[in-house]
């Protein structure tokens, strides 16, 4: 049986004394497109510098394609591609001059690299762009010019952080379509680092981080499902009391996350009458919806994936 694209088993690394990934295991299968969600500090840029071979952990094994970055850095690399948050583009070139001297870092042949070129700008709409300067590109087209990069010495293995971060709607949807038709065309193996909701719904399967450790694994719609059909959030002053006020009224298991007590279940909006009748003057608001990946998140953690539309640091 072939190794799969990545594996990690039990990986921890640490900044002095902060411990950015907490014993961490996962396996990324072969076509898939994983996603890695989770806030800032949730450990995923500290895991993709391990897997780029640009920082070795502190204990445990990473395997890409059964290579080991530690020891076959050079192989990993053959074998991935980065995407990072930061554009890696030169501004003061053009598309073609910045593309042609990634190829040359990975010793591709003139031949390879006009394949390449052919092969990946219609696949990205890029075709008209090849001699502009890359400084006077949109952050879209700068974004999909940085995927052709990545793509050029034909990696099996795609890693991306937080890709579409300051990106308008339109060069977001623009983006994800990209992505749709390489993975349709090259079966390329995607890793996905994020913190936004609607792009780990994309995702065939989905890590769930949170300071360093994988709180919960599984396709976005199984994540949901796991917690009810429908969700409601109650706002109050002591959401201790209230909890164990409805707890004991009506026999339902709830949790408290900040200020809110949730509870879960396939008739959830049936409770909120009666909740209300029992303890409507201490309820701020209540909220019944299906269940969100934020929801997910929120009950693994205990705390929520923004704060203030920020990411959590």
């Amino acid at each position: 049986m072939p190794a799969p694209p990545v594996q990690i088993d039990r990986l921890t690394h640490r900044y002095g004394s902060r411990t950015a990934l907490d014993n961490l295991s996962l396996t990324v299968p072969q076509g898939s497109f994983y996603g890695l969600l989770g806030p800032n500090g949730s450990g995923k840029t500290t895991l993709f510098r391990i897997l780029a071979t640009l920082l070795n952990p502190s204990e445990g094994a990473v395997r890409i394609f059964g290579a080991d970055p530690r020891t076959h850095p050079a192989r990993v690399r053959q074998h991935t591609g980065i995407v990072f948050q930061s554009v890696a583009l030169d501004e003061e070139l053009t598309v073609q001059e910045n593309l042609r001297a990634h190829a040359a870092l990975y010793g591709l042949q003139r031949s390879a690299f006009r394949e390449r070129l052919a092969r990946l700008l219609p696949l990205f709409g890029l075709e008209e762009r090849l001699h502009e300067r890359t400084g006077r590109l949109s952050g879209g087209l700068k974004r999909r010019v940085d995927l052709v990069r990545g793509l050029l010495h034909a990696p099996p293995l795609l890693l991306l952080d937080e890709p579409v971060i300051g990106l308008d709607p339109a060069a977001r949807q623009t983006f994800r379509e990209a992505i749709d038709r390489l993975r349709r065309q090259e079966g390329t193996t995607i890793v996905l680092a994020t913190h936004l909701m609607e792009e780990a719904d994309r995702c065939d399967q989905l890590a769930i981080l949170d300071r360093g450790r994988v709180v919960a694994h599984g396709t976005p719609a199984a994540l949901k499902q796991a917690i009810g059909e429908e969700t409601l959030w109650i706002e109050c002053d002591d959401p201790q009391d209230l909890a164990e006020r409805i707890a004991k009224r009506f026999d339902v298991s709830t949790q408290v996350i900040g200020l809110r007590v949730q509870l879960s279940g396939p008739n959830a909006h049936d409770l909120l009458s009666p909740v209300y009748e029992t303890a409507g003057d201490a309820i701020r608001s209540a909220t019944i919806r299906r269940p969100t990946l934020e929801d997910v998140f929120m009950v693994h953690t205990g705390h929520g994936l923004h704060e203030n539309g920020r990411p959590v640091s």
